[in-house]
Formats: structure tokens, sequence, C-alpha cells
């Protein structure tokens, strides 16, 4: 019930596949209440904002955003006294997050002598000595994700477990290709296709196989196979744990 309402476009919002899990509805009956809206609200463009996201398995689904307004619309059909308590809930989460929208700013002051315009001065340029190395530190980092995110080459599984414990997760490439096997992304199966790709991985574009052909020591024409994490499956591997709660990943 943490994530109720979130910010979206600089507005307070929460979306159809939150109230579809926190009211414990069908998501697609949700979306078919939102649709019915079209034909008599006039300004449902306004309250209502229709995107895609994918699912679990990587396709795309339908999903709505919808402010204060529309959720109000939509909940007023929702009955009982536990939709009741979700709605307060609701509520109390949409005045939290639009008050810190609306949340007055810090006022600067102007110094008032020489004296004390050297010291605002002397902070500045620490904060701004400050600021220089934290961008130097994190350049690599930021070098190496635009790297990673946008190369058709992808990473070897080991490399890309490298790249997530040194963002913070506690992973190394044993237990990476073990939690790929495990939910269905590298084959489970002892013989020649174990820690291959499965076809749903292929698929959705997650990993790809590089095929490199060599002579053996008997002079014999050879092919082997190496199985990569393609940019879209690195980020999507991450989005998977960091939605599981399994691990934390700062990019």
């Amino acid at each position: 019930m943490n994530q109720l309402v979130i910010m979206h476009n600089q507005q307070a919002v929460t979306s159809s596949l939150q109230v579809a899990e926190t009211f414990e509805k069908q998501h697609k009956h949700v979306l078919r209440d939102i649709d019915e809206f079209k034909k008599d609200v006039p300004n449902f463009g306004l309250m209502f904002f229709e995107t895609t996201e994918p699912d679990s398995y990587g396709r795309e689904r339908r999903v709505y955003f919808m402010n204060r307004d529309g959720f109000t619309l939509l909940a007023m059909g929702f009955t009982g006294n536990k939709a009741l308590q979700f709605k307060l809930k609701y509520i109390e989460a949409f005045n939290a997050m639009e008050k810190k929208l609306i949340a007055p700013q810090p006022n600067y002051t102007l110094p008032q002598n020489f004296k004390e315009a050297l010291l605002m001065l002397a902070e500045a340029v620490d904060e701004n000595e400050q600021l220089k190395f934290e961008i130097e530190s994190n350049k690599e980092k930021v070098i190496l994700a635009n790297a990673i995110t946008t190369s058709d080459e992808g990473l070897l599984i080991e490399a890309a477990a490298k790249y997530m414990r040194q963002n913070g997760v506690n992973i190394g490439r044993d237990r990476l290709f073990k939690w790929l096997r495990n939910k269905g992304y590298l084959v489970n199966r002892q013989g020649r296709e174990w820690n291959m790709p499965t076809q749903k991985s292929l698929n959705q574009g997650l990993m790809k196989i590089h095929c490199h052909l060599y002579y053996d020591s008997e002079g014999e024409l050879k092919t082997s196979r190496q199985v990569v994490v393609t940019g879209k499956g690195l980020m999507y591997f991450i989005n998977k744990f960091l939605h599981d709660g399994q691990l934390k990943l700062s990019l």
C-alpha cells in the first residue's frame, strides 16, 4: 500500500494496475470501466492518460494513469466497508503527494556584508567541488551503462553479473546462471542445449547466441556458441530483480 499514488508528468496519479491490485479486481475489468467513461465524460482526457507497460513476460499491455478526479470517478462504483477504507487511503496518498508539489521553496537571503558574501561564496565553491567529484566518480558508470544499453553485441553472463555486482547487486556468475535457469530464461535441461537461451528469451530479445567457427587440433571445422545478454535484457532483468524485491540496484 506504499505506492498507491506516484508522480507522473509532474502530477499525482495512480494506475489502473494499482487500482486492480488494491481493490482485488481483474485489470481487464478496471480497463473496461474506464473505457466506458469515454462515451459520457467530456473531460476524460484530463483525468485519464492511456499508455502501455510490459507485463512479467515483457509483453506490452494497456494501462491507464489517472489523477485524483479520475480515481474518484472510477472508485465511486466500488462498494463495501473494505472498499471505503481503500478509498480513504488513496485520498490520503493523493493529499500527501500533492502537498509535496505545492511545498514552498526555500528562501535565499542576500548577504548583508562583504564577510558574509565571502562565506557564502566559499560554501558555494565547496558544493560545486563536491558535485564535480560526484560527477567524475559516476562518469565511468554512466558511460558503461549507455554503452551496454545501446550495444547490439551484449554481455556474457559473467560480465552481466559483474556489472550488476558493481552497482550493488549481490550476485555472481553461477548464481545468475542458476536464477536464469530457474526462471525459464535459460534451458534447464542437461544436454547440448544446457544453459542456452530459451525460445522465450530469444523472442523477447533478452539474449542472443553468438556462433564462432574454428578448427580443432585435428583440423576439423567446429562451432562454438556463446550466450550474451542484450542491453534490453540487462535492463529487463534489473527491473525484474527490483520488482520482485529480491535485490537493490542503483544505476
